[in-house]
């Protein structure tokens, strides 16, 4: 029998899953359901099969009419049974079974046994049934201290979900009779709000909504959003395009360190892909010049010491600390050897920094301090997406599109506003050295997909700033505050108002519901740049209308467009900010907007 979804709310619209939780007391809780069996661990609960062999698609029944996912698909995506898998900054793994045994639960009540601390509860699933439409139920946290809280969770369906949030995506679908291409299959990480600061000691998954629809679990984890840590540098994927090949080479990437620590720790990202990558070893030094290091690199490991790693299609990889001094301000070599060879890769397009890559077949140079064996230059950063730092008091999140991105700021030179904002966190002591980081991307909006979330492309836009807020912001390591500067690309492409003012009051909910103080900025005027009519200005103010007379779905406001405008002509930007196609601000105006900021608008608990 399958289950009926219940209603769609404007979250699902935006991004496929619904997330929420809402403290509630126990006698409520009771009254509201039975209560579950003794906790049993996940493995112990599964009840369906999945997974079938392509040689034996019948051995599997994921959806009650006989179709299943494909074993051999699963393992050239990296997803072996008891594959360890980092989703959104989650641990998980996917279940340790044979092809046509038990490998999910069908949720429906059930008590998890989950134990220990986390800033959200992450859930691999997906939905089968005849419609569709996804699965939506709720479930309930139970912690030690005796308190519970309840979620939603919201898993899109397995054939027809979005792309652009999955986890992985597997070219065919195996049935009775063969097997089939003419849809991927897909799932997807979906992450929950606990109760801040308490410990979890079980799980009750959401129980049965009614027909039409089945609410797959295949894993649950507690995510660490990094606390002692603090976020020195950062990046989005913007999408999956084609490089190389590259076979045999090591890259060193140049970054900007902001929040300077002790120890140091990288992160890399294959998302989007289809296919797992091998990094063999893996490197960092301060830079000196060029693709010189000051200094002898010192090696990075992964996952108990091993020099490299293997990260499966769609995951992340997040090594260990190092003893490595970070100091603040300053640049960075991030060295990865790939032994293979790549012909695609997740890259952040904009980098406005020159990184380099070593002579083809040139194998391990992780170690040189030299810069002889990086004969070309690369202007994207592949696969890196974070450095953190030991110890600070955390991070802050800038989301937003190519003004936060640097667009036509100096290549080199790190005059981003966040990295003015970096440097003003850095210089003073009155308030907490917040780390800051960069989550814009070029030619992004918040409504819709520039990237459509999968396949090699060329478009490096990226997914919507609704489908990658779980990725970019609430998994960031160390996220206190949430800076939203986005929307000029989305009434330029002709979204209504509305549809943006609905979109930032989404990303606002989310946030707060994961305990972040949301700040948001006004779009900068764009008046002069092609495209830019009077509609498009009409809809550029009624948005800014919108955020100044907001009365709660924001913490604080930063008043970008005033800081930018022409005060004779406040629908342009004043000349000497203007960096000549009247959209982007140059290196003036990018401080303007960095110098603009009040600091203790960032600070949780600082008042509006």
């Amino acid at each position: 029998m399958h289950r009926r979804p219940r209603g769609t709310t404007l979250a699902l619209l935006f991004t496929a899953t619904a997330l929420s939780a809402t403290a509630l007391p126990a006698t409520a809780l009771a009254a509201a359901a039975p209560a579950p069996s003794r906790p049993l661990p996940l493995a112990r609960l599964f009840d369906n099969r999945a997974v079938s062999d392509d040689a034996r698609p019948g051995s599997a029944d994921f959806d009650g009419a006989g179709r299943s996912l494909s074993a051999q698909d699963l393992t050239a995506a990296g997803w072996a049974p008891g594959t360890r898998l980092t989703l959104d900054g989650a641990r998980l793994a996917w279940p340790r079974t044979a092809p046509g045994a038990p490998d999910n639960v069908v949720a429906d009540g059930q008590a998890v046994a989950l134990h220990g601390r986390g800033g959200a509860l992450t859930f691999l699933v997906a939905a089968t049934g005849p419609g569709g439409a996804g699965a939506t139920g709720t479930g309930t946290v139970r912690y030690r201290d005796g308190s519970r809280s309840r979620y939603t969770l919201a898993a899109p369906d397995w054939r027809t979900g979005p792309l652009s949030t999955k986890a992985v995506a597997l070219p065919h679908i195996n049935a009775p009779d063969g097997q089939s291409a003419r849809t991927p299959a897909r799932l997807y990480a979906v992450s929950v709000p606990l109760r801040a600061g308490r410990e979890v000691a079980s799980v009750v998954l959401p129980r049965d909504p009614g027909p039409a629809a089945d609410l797959h679990v295949f894993a649950a984890a507690l995510r660490d959003n990094g606390l002692g840590r603090t976020g020195s540098w950062a990046a989005s994927t913007a999408g999956y395009r084609a490089v190389g090949p590259w076979t045999d080479r090591t890259l060193r990437l140049v970054v900007h360190a902001g929040a300077g620590g002790p120890r140091v720790r990288i992160r890399l990202a294959n998302t989007f892909a289809a296919a797992p990558v091998d990094i063999a070893a893996a490197s960092v030094a301060v830079q000196d010049a060029g693709a010189a290091a000051r200094g002898t690199p010192v090696p990075l490991t992964f996952d108990g010491g091993h020099r490299g790693t293997r990260i499966p299609a769609g995951a992340e990889a997040v090594g260990e600390a190092a003893g490595f001094r970070v100091p603040a301000a300053t640049n960075l070599l991030v060295s990865l050897h790939l032994p293979g060879t790549v012909t695609a890769a997740p890259v952040h397009q904009e980098a406005a920094q020159v990184s380099y890559l070593s002579a083809p077949g040139s194998g391990d140079r992780t170690g040189d301090t030299g810069g002889a064996a990086y004969p070309e230059t690369l202007t994207f950063w592949p696969f890196l997406t974070g450095v953190d730092v030991d110890g600070g008091p955390g991070s802050v999140v800038a989301l937003g599109d190519s003004i936060t991105d640097g667009v036509k700021s100096t290549s080199g030179a790190n005059r981003r506003w966040p990295d003015v904002l970096a440097r003003r966190f850095q210089a003073q002591s009155t308030l907490p050295r917040y780390g800051v980081l960069d989550h814009g991307i070029s030619s992004n909006r918040i409504v819709t997909d520039r990237y459509p979330g999968d396949g090699v492309g060329t478009d490096m836009g990226g997914v919507s700033a609704q489908h990658r807020l779980e990725r970019d912001v609430l998994a960031q390591t160390g996220a206190r505050t949430v800076i939203v500067f986005e929307g000029i690309n989305d009434v330029r492409a002709g979204t209504a108002a509305d549809e943006v003012i609905a979109g930032l009051r989404a990303l606002a909910r989310r946030a707060h519901e994961r305990g972040l103080r949301v700040v948001a900025a006004t779009l900068t005027p764009c008046g002069g740049s092609p495209g830019c009519t009077a509609a498009v200005e009409d809809r550029r103010r009624s948005v800014n209308a919108f955020l100044r007379a907001d009365g709660g779905t924001f913490d604080a406001l930063l008043d970008f467009d005033a800081v930018l405008r022409d005060p004779h002509q406040p629908q342009r930007m004043l000349p000497a900010y203007d960096s000549g196609d009247h959209l982007h601000p140059g290196d003036a105006g990018l401080r303007a907007l960095g110098d603009s900021v009040d600091l203790r608008a960032l600070v949780p608990g600082r008042g509006r």
